[in-house]
C-alpha cells in the first residue's frame, strides 16, 4: 500500500493530529466537505481544526476508511461488478512515492538489482542484434555505454543507500539520481557536455520505468478477478489491463468522455470517474461493489448489499443472454432495410475475449492501431504489423476490417517516441498530422495493411483530416507503397477503399469536396464534439458543456449523411454515441449506412435495430430535427429507450 512520505529528521505525524487534518483539508476539495456536512458555507477552514477527532480516518494518512458505505462517482460505463479491489497508486506518468517498513528494505534492493540486470540483458541483446547486422556499429556502441553507466557501482550505491537509509521505494530513488546526474552535467560548461546529462541518465530512466511496470505484473500475473482503482484512467492504463482479471473500473479523477472513459466502455468494463477522495478510502484487497449505471461505489458491502447485487445481477445477466442468443441474425430493420454494425477493437486480444463472435458483425469498422503500438517498447515492424494485422483480417473470415492510420498524441503517448509539450494537445500534433510529418511510420504502417490486404478485404481510415490537401497527399503515398509491393512480388488486393474520419469542423465544412477523393467517410463523434463546441472533453471544468446531443452536433450529422448520400458514398458512425441503441436508430433515420461500436453493445443495437422500421426510425430523425434543446433531444431519446424496454419485457 502507498503510505504518504514523510521526512527522516522528523518523527511520523500521530493520526488525527490538527496539522494531519489540516494538510488533508488543504489539500481537498471544498465543495466536497461542505457536501459531506463537514463545512458551513461561508466557514474557512480554521474552524475544523476543533474537530480534529470527528475527522479522524477521512483525512489521515493510512486511517481507516469513512462511515461512508456507498459513495457516488460519475457513471461512464454501465454494468455490475463486485470483487476486491486492486490499486494503483499513481498514474503512469507519476513517479510513485512511499515508505518502507524495516523489514522491507532488502526486498525493495533485491527488486531495484532485478529491474537493472533485466534492463542491462536487454541493452546486451540489442546490442548483439545490431552487431550481427553488421550496418550499425555506432547504434550498438550507444547500448554498450548504456550498458555501462548501469554497471557504475557508485550510481548504485547512492540509489541502495537512500533506499536504505531513508527507507523510500526503488522508484522514488531512482528519480532522486536522474534529478542529480542532469543537474551535475547542467552546470558544466559547453553544449555538448551538458546534453550529456540526458545521454547519462537515458538508461536509468529505462530502469525506473521497469520498476515503475511491477503494478502492471502484480495486476496481470495473479489470477483473482478484481475491481481496479487508479487515480486516472488515461489510455496508458488502460493498454495493460487484463480484460480477463478485471471486472470494472473506479477512478478518483476524470470524465465521461474522456479517452480513458471510452476506451473502457469499449472493453465492457463497469467504470465510474470522479470518486471523491476515492484512493484515501480504500485498502487493498477490500471488496466493494460497482453501480456503472447509477455511479456508486459501495466499500465492504454488508450481507444485504451483496444479496441485492446478486438479485440485479442475475437479472441483468438473464437479459444479456436472451439478447446475445439473437445476436447472430442480420442487422436489417423490420422492413427489410440493411444497417450495417461493425465492431471498434483495439487490439488482437479483443478476438481472444471470451464469447467475441465476429460473425455476429458486419466486420470491424475502427482498428485502433495505436494500442498496437502503446503495448511495445519500441515501434513494431512491419513483419510484425502484417502479422497482427493478417490475424484480424482472417478472423473476420470475409467481412472487411477498416484499418485506422496511427492515431497518436494529446492524451495517447508512446514511451519511446517524445512528442513535445504542447500547450493544447487536442489541437496540437496528433494523428494524421504526425503520420505525414513523419511518413516513414506511414508507409510501414500502410505495407503491412496492404499485404494483409491478400487474406481478406481492408479499408484504410485516416484520422484528424483537416483538408482534402492532406487527403491527395496520403494518395500520393499509398500508391507509390502500393506499386513498391507490387514490384516486390508480393500480392495486394485491387480494391482497397481510403476514407476518412469527420472529426474537424474544417473537414466537415470541405466534405463535399473531400468526398471526390474517398471512397467512404466515418463520423468520429467524440472528438467531433469537443471541437464543434470549444469544449476539452478531458478538462474538468469545461466538461459539463461537452453535450454529444446539441443542436449543432445533430445538425453536424445531418450533414454528413446528406452530403454522403448525394455523392454516392457509404458513411458510418464510429463515436461513442453509435454506442446507445437510441442514438443508433436515430443515425438510421438521417441516412447513415451503420454504426461501429464495442463488441459488447453489438446485440443490443442489433435487436433495436431489428425491430424497427425505416419509417420509423426516420420519423425518429425528423422529429429531433426540429429541436433547439440538447436536454428535449435526450427526453426524446429516453423514450426511444422505455419503448424498446417495454417491447423486450412482453417478449421475455
Amino acid at each position: 500500500m502507498l503510505r504518504i512520505k514523510t521526512p527522516r529528521q522528523k518523527p511520523p505525524l500521530p493520526r488525527g493530529s490538527i496539522l494531519v487534518i489540516w494538510e488533508g483539508i488543504r489539500n481537498t476539495d471544498q465543495g466536497i466537505l461542505r457536501e459531506r456536512g463537514i463545512l458551513e458555507p461561508g466557514q474557512s477552514f480554521l474552524l475544523l481544526i476543533p474537530r480534529a477527532k470527528v475527522l479522524e480516518g477521512i483525512f489521515c494518512p493510512g486511517g481507516a476508511v469513512t462511515n461512508t458505505k456507498s459513495i457516488h462517482g460519475m457513471p461512464v460505463a454501465p454494468g455490475l461488478a463486485m470483487a476486491p479491489v486492486h490499486v494503483i497508486r499513481a498514474a503512469p506518468e507519476v513517479v510513485p512515492t512511499w515508505s518502507l517498513r524495516e523489514e522491507e528494505v532488502e526486498t525493495e534492493i533485491n527488486r531495484l538489482q532485478g529491474a537493472i540486470e533485466t534492463v542491462s540483458q536487454e541493452l546486451d541483446n540489442r546490442r548483439l542484434k545490431l552487431i550481427s547486422t553488421g550496418s550499425a556499429d555506432k547504434e550498438a556502441e550507444i547500448f554498450a555505454v548504456h550498458r555501462m553507466i548501469l554497471a557504475d557501482p557508485s550510481a548504485l550505491s547512492r540509489v541502495q543507500e537512500r533506499i536504505s537509509s531513508e527507507r523510500l521505494n526503488a522508484e522514488s530513488c531512482v528519480q532522486d539520481l536522474i534529478h542529480v546526474l542532469e543537474k551535475s552535467m547542467s552546470t558544466m560548461e559547453g553544449n555538448n557536455v551538458r546534453s550529456y546529462g540526458a545521454d547519462i541518465s537515458d538508461p536509468w530512466r529505462v530502469v525506473l520505468q521497469e520498476l515503475m511496470s511491477s503494478e502492471r505484473e502484480a495486476l496481470v500475473s495473479g489470477g483473482e478477478r478484481v475491481v481496479l482503482a487508479a487515480a486516472e484512467l488515461t489510455p496508458h492504463v488502460v493498454t495493460y489491463l487484463d480484460r480477463a482479471r478485471v471486472l470494472a473500473v473506479i477512478t478518483e479523477t476524470g470524465g465521461r468522455f474522456s479517452h480513458g472513459a471510452v476506451l473502457a466502455r469499449s472493453f465492457g468494463f463497469p467504470c465510474v470517474v470522479a470518486v471523491p477522495n476515492l484512493l484515501s478510502r480504500l485498502e487493498q484487497g477490500m471488496r466493494v461493489i460497482v453501480d456503472g449505471d447509477v455511479g456508486t461505489v459501495q466499500l465492504s458491502p454488508d450481507k444485504e448489499s451483496v444479496d441485492h447485487f446478486l438479485e440485479r445481477h442475475s437479472r441483468r445477466v438473464a437479459r444479456l443472454e436472451v439478447l446475445e442468443a439473437q445476436a447472430d441474425l442480420p442487422s436489417m430493420t423490420s422492413d427489410g432495410e440493411p444497417f450495417e454494425i461493425r465492431v471498434n477493437i483495439e487490439s488482437v486480444r479483443d478476438l481472444d475475449m471470451n464469447g467475441f463472435e465476429a460473425g455476429h458483425t458486419d466486420g470491424v469498422g475502427l482498428l485502433r492501431t495505436e494500442f498496437l503500438y502503446m503495448e511495445r517498447t519500441q515501434f513494431p515492424s512491419e513483419e510484425e504489423q502484417y502479422r497482427l494485422y493478417r490475424r484480424v483480417v482472417e478472423g473476420f473470415g470475409g467481412r472487411p476490417v477498416t484499418i485506422r492510420t496511427l492515431d497518436i498524441g494529446g492524451d495517447k503517448q508512446l514511451p519511446y517516441f517524445t512528442t513535445p509539450q504542447e500547450i493544447n494537445p487536442a489541437l496540437g500534433w496528433r494523428g494524421l498530422r504526425i503520420s505525414l510529418e513523419w511518413q516513414d511510420l506511414l508507409r510501414v504502417q500502410l505495407r503491412a495493411a496492404l499485404r494483409a490486404s491478400a487474406h481478406g478485404p481492408v479499408n484504410i481510415l485516416l484520422p484528424m483530416v483537416t483538408s482534402c490537401d492532406e487527403v491527395l497527399r496520403v494518395h500520393g503515398i499509398f500508391n507509390n507503397v502500393r506499386n513498391q509491393l507490387q514490384d516486390q512480388g508480393y500480392d495486394v488486393r485491387a480494391d482497397i477503399p481510403v476514407g476518412v474520419m469527420i472529426e474537424v469542423p474544417s473537414a466537415l465544412l470541405s466534405l463535399p469536396r473531400i468526398l471526390e477523393e474517398v471512397d467512404f467517410v466515418s463520423v468520429g463523434t467524440n472528438d467531433l464534439v469537443q471541437y464543434l463546441l470549444a469544449c476539452d472533453r478531458d478538462n474538468a471544468l469545461v466538461s459539463r458543456l461537452y453535450d454529444p446531443y446539441h443542436p449543432a452536433v445533430i445538425w453536424a450529422l445531418e450533414f454528413v449523411a446528406k452530403s454522403s448520400a448525394a455523392a454516392g458514398k457509404p458513411c458510418t458512425v464510429c463515436g461513442e454515441m453509435a454506442g446507445d441503441y437510441a442514438t443508433a436508430l436515430l443515425l438510421l433515420g438521417m441516412g447513415f449506412s451503420g454504426v461501429s461500436v464495442s463488441y459488447n453493445f453489438v446485440p443490443q443495437v442489433k435487436y433495436a435495430v431489428r425491430g424497427t422500421s425505416t419509417a420509423g426510425a426516420r420519423a425518429l430523425a425528423q422529429e429531433i430535427s426540429g429541436l433547439d434543446s440538447g436536454d428535449k433531444i435526450r427526453e426524446i431519446l429516453e423514450q426511444t429507450r422505455n419503448s424498446l424496454h417495454s417491447r423486450f419485457k412482453t417478449q421475455t
